[in-house]
């Protein structure tokens, strides 16, 4: 990634206004990899996906009582505003057969959508907090994330991504 200023980044399609997203991906019910990539392939109607880690299988945080997971992350350049982004990753989940109210927070899932990154923004609204607040403590975000974008830096502690993975894989 290339250094960004606090802000999002401007780039033009057309009349349109481009900015890079980083989200996570993950699943642990049913056909992992599949879910994956049919997750992947609904993002794609929201923009341009531009780099997409390898799976790499994870054991659960948080609730331990579950299947392990497989993760991964992307970059999608995108005309959505944030809060569209998200509310569209949240259309993907429920049409994939997620339903949040049916299992614990953190439980068994066939796709969790995390919006990790949109460029550098810093943004606290009721829904949506950016950069994602507890990445930084989730190997599980940062390892796959570190394969496509090991340069992108927190936007307020400006440490990469590789930095923090660091961080993490040295305690």
């Amino acid at each position: 990634m290339p250094d960004r200023e606090n802000s999002v980044i401007l780039r033009t399609a057309g009349d349109l206004l481009l900015n890079t997203a980083a989200l996570a991906l993950g699943s642990n019910l049913g056909n992992r990899e599949q879910n994956l990539r049919a997750a992947i392939e609904h993002i794609g109607a929201l923009g341009t996906v531009t780099a997409v880690s390898s799976f790499l299988d994870t054991a659960p945080v948080g609730f331990l009582d579950q299947p392990r997971f497989l993760n991964a992350a992307l970059l999608v350049e995108t005309a959505l505003p944030p809060l569209d982004l998200l509310h569209e990753l949240l259309a993907i989940e429920r049409s994939m057969g997620r339903d949040r109210a049916e299992v614990p927070a953190k439980g068994p899932r066939v796709i969790d959508l995390d919006l990790i990154f949109y460029d550098n923004l810093i943004l606290t609204t009721p829904q949506l907090t950016l950069p994602h607040p507890a990445m930084h403590e989730r190997t599980f975000v940062l390892a796959p994330l570190a394969q496509i974008a090991p340069g992108w830096p927190h936007p307020v502690s400006q440490r990469t991504v590789s930095e923090m993975l660091g961080a993490l894989t040295s305690e």
